[in-house]
């Protein structure tokens, strides 16, 4: 993967799951909810793996470099 791209593909992914992981984290810790009508224990769990999955190809992509 040329640097460029890869640089920029890896920001995304890093902040983008930042930003999941920390909005998920503040919600759960304020007992509110993290999607609307849904199971607060499935909610939390999928945004959490989504989150890390995003912080692991935002790692890939700089691996790359």
């Amino acid at each position: 993967m040329e640097s460029g791209p890869a640089v920029f593909a890896g920001m995304v992914f890093c902040l983008f799951g930042a930003a999941l992981l920390a909005w998920t984290v503040t919600r759960a810790r304020q007992h509110r909810p993290v999607a609307q009508d849904v199971s607060p224990i499935a909610s939390i769990t999928v945004a959490g793996v989504a989150a890390v999955i995003a912080l692991a190809l935002g790692a890939w992509c700089f691996t790359r470099l």
